[in-house]
Parts: structure tokens; C-alpha cells; sequence
């Protein structure tokens, strides 16, 4: 039987400057207790800047902290790479990456459940936290980007609990194969794969929409 994969950490924060003078919620800390998870993601986390961040199809952003080690090894200043949170991330996980969940994919977290939109962007904000500048670039070049959910049952979540996989629609379709296309450039050698994305309604509409642009100028 599958027992899912255990939940490190819940993460939630607020808004502070950042160098440029920006407001960012990119520094997120675990929390103590059980939340709430709701529509718009957890109760009480913040998002800046909601142009590019928040919202239903973004409502929780997972990390996994598989990454961490490599990143503490090369990053110029990796004293915050000890804990969950320097990426921004929501949910804190080991053992699942990009190349094992897929878009589409539904999960039972505690009590929520919870649905894969698509793969983050990595931005310059990732940078500043870390003060790595190539960080962004070799987040896409190794395809570390983490993913988004969407929350189709509010519920509550504790770490500890376990991120249970419910159903998989799309198995051929990783976040990493799709990040990796629409992102990283990958679509140059197989411009067909574009076409299944475009039409892909579990898809958020933003990677739907950049597919379509894609195949229009290939």
C-alpha cells in the first residue's frame, strides 16, 4: 500500500522588503500547528506581489527539500539552506521531485485536497534571498523548479502528515517534461509536444496560453 510521502514542513509568510526595495513573501517559516488550507492557499500566508504569485491556480507551492543539499553546497552564503523555506515554498517534502509528480496529479493533504497546476518559474527574488545571481539559471537548466497547486477541498494539514496521491491523469506528462518545454527551451526539439498542452484543461491557463504562443511562432 502506498503511505504517501511525509510532509517535513508547512510554511507561511509575510511580506518585507527585499534589497531592490520590493516587497516580497519569499521567506517562508515552518509553522508550529495545523493549518488551514483554503482556496487562495494557507491561512495567514502572504503574497506580495499577486500579478505573479497567488491566486487559485497558485495557491500552494511545493518545494522538495531534496534540492537543499546541493544547493547548501554551492551556494555562496548557504546558512539558510538548513531548514525548509528558502524558496518561497508552502510544502516541504522529501523524496518526491519534478521527474515523479505530473500535471494534473491530485493529492490528499491531511484533510485538503490539493491539485498539480504546473511548475514554478524560478525570478530574481530566489536570487536576492540566496544572493546567488546564477541561481535562477540552474534552477531551469536542471529543471529544480518545484510545482504549483490549485486546492480543489478546503481542509487542515499538519506536518507530519502524509501528501497521499489520489489519482494521475496524465502520467506522461512530469513536471519536469513540461517545465522543461515551456521553460527551459526543450520545445525547439519536439515542437508536436506543444500541441497536447494547449488543449491540457488541468494546465494553467498561463502555460496553456504560452504553449500556444510557442507553436504559433515555431
Amino acid at each position: 500500500m502506498n503511505t504517501g510521502t511525509e510532509i517535513l514542513a508547512l510554511l507561511t509568510g509575510r511580506g518585507q522588503p527585499l534589497a531592490r526595495g520590493e516587497y516580497s513573501a519569499i521567506a517562508k517559516y515552518p509553522a508550529e500547528h495545523s493549518v488551514k488550507i483554503c482556496y487562495l492557499g494557507i491561512f495567514g500566508d502572504e503574497q506580495a506581489d499577486l500579478r505573479v504569485h497567488g491566486g487559485p491556480d497558485k495557491a500552494l507551492h511545493h518545494y522538495p527539500f531534496d534540492h537543499y543539499p546541493r544547493c547548501a553546497a554551492n551556494a555562496p552564503d548557504g546558512s539558510i539552506l538548513g531548514i525548509p523555506g528558502a524558496f518561497g515554498e508552502n510544502i516541504s517534502t522529501f523524496g518526491l521531485c519534478e521527474d515523479a509528480v505530473c500535471i494534473g496529479d491530485r493529492f490528499r493533504m491531511g484533510t485538503a485536497l490539493i491539485e498539480v497546476s504546473q511548475g514554478r518559474q524560478p525570478c530574481w527574488k530566489q536570487a536576492e534571498r540566496l544572493k546567488w545571481n546564477a541561481l535562477p539559471a540552474l534552477m531551469v537548466k536542471e529543471r529544480r523548479s518545484g510545482w504549483y497547486y490549485r486546492v480543489i477541498e478546503e481542509g487542515t494539514a499538519q506536518a507530519g502528515d502524509a501528501l497521499q496521491l489520489l489519482a494521475r491523469p496524465l502520467p506522461d506528462w512530469t513536471v519536469a517534461r513540461v517545465f522543461g518545454l515551456l521553460v527551459a527551451g526543450d520545445y525547439k526539439h519536439d515542437l508536436a509536444a506543444l500541441r497536447p498542452l494547449v488543449s491540457m484543461d488541468v494546465l494553467f491557463t498561463g502555460w496553456r496560453a504560452r504553449a500556444a504562443e510557442l507553436l504559433s511562432c515555431g
